[in-house]
């Protein structure tokens, strides 16, 4: 695949993009920036949405609102507008988590983690599920690094990636009521593999998984075997998504050393290149 830059953001850390199809444009989250980025991709126009703390991830609604998850809870943000309104209690975890990658589910629900920010990160973090009427429900415990959220095509497969230590897992989903069963590791990678961070699941129930600390893009079948890697031009790509016949990624600069870049400038950037393969329709909250 041959990636070209699209937006020289340079952020410490770009996150979460999201294709929103109903209004072609690609949004994807500045987190230190405290603000998402949308990219128009029949003009190229860009605009930038600032929140009130930084934002780790967030979501499409059915009302055309987003669901954002800030450091440590989740508000409505009204793009028309700019209103943010309180949706969630904050986490109740120790102080030095925070919420991290999130996605909407099938379920109709916003689904997050959370990253334990010490510089060696500890196993006291969740992953939870946030319902449309506000409740936070915490859904799995003993996470230092959450990430990876996706599902497969028919609903029925939740997958997750646990940075820290590697791992890429899955369950059984019941995309009516959320519920979670017959939790399996798919994958263990090093950091010469690409430990894993956020990704994204194509029609054929492929788990496409970005491997910052090996400049990768991991492609795995729904059983968990590596089908392909693909080299990403820079280092620190942080997460795959299929948009309109492409496939961005978003990348960062934070934690790489000056040399680093020196020779790659545009780390924290935008990246897009023609996909061989078809994202899963994006979920949309059930706020309305």
């Amino acid at each position: 695949m041959q990636f070209e830059l699209v937006w020289d953001s340079r952020c410490a850390v770009a996150e979460c993009p999201v294709w929103d199809a109903a209004n072609r444009r690609l949004l994807f989250a500045d987190i230190q920036g405290k603000c998402i980025n949308v990219l128009s991709v029949d003009s190229g126009a860009r605009e930038t949405w600032t929140l009130p703390d930084i934002v780790p991830s967030f979501g499409l609604c059915r009302s055309g609102r987003l669901v954002v998850a800030l450091r440590r809870r989740v508000v409505l943000f009204d793009p028309r507008s700019g209103a943010v309104q309180d949706f969630s209690g904050p986490i109740d975890e120790p102080a030095s988590t925070r919420l991290n990658d999130g996605k909407t589910g099938p379920d109709g629900c916003f689904w997050v983690g959370s990253i334990d920010e010490q510089k060696d990160r500890q196993p006291i973090g969740a992953l939870y599920r946030v319902t449309p009427d506000g409740r936070m429900e915490r859904r799995a415990e003993n996470i230092a690094n959450s990430n990876g959220l996706g599902w497969s095509p028919d609903g029925r497969t939740m997958y997750h990636s646990e940075s820290k230590s590697g791992i890429i897992e899955a369950w059984d989903f019941d995309p009516a009521t959320g519920a979670m069963r017959n939790h399996r590791r798919l994958a263990t990678l090093g950091n010469d593999d690409g430990r894993p961070d956020g990704a994204a699941v194509d029609t054929d129930g492929n788990y496409w998984s970005a491997g910052p600390s090996a400049g990768c893009i991991n492609r795995f079948s729904p059983a968990g075997t590596l089908l392909e890697r693909i080299a990403f031009p820079v280092p620190g790509p942080t997460m795959p998504c299929f948009a309109d016949g492409a496939l961005y990624v978003t990348s960062l600069r934070d934690g790489k050393s000056e040399e680093l870049l020196e020779r790659f400038p545009t780390l924290g950037g935008l990246f897009r290149a023609t996909a061989t393969a078809r994202g899963v329709p994006v979920g949309l909250f059930a706020d309305g």
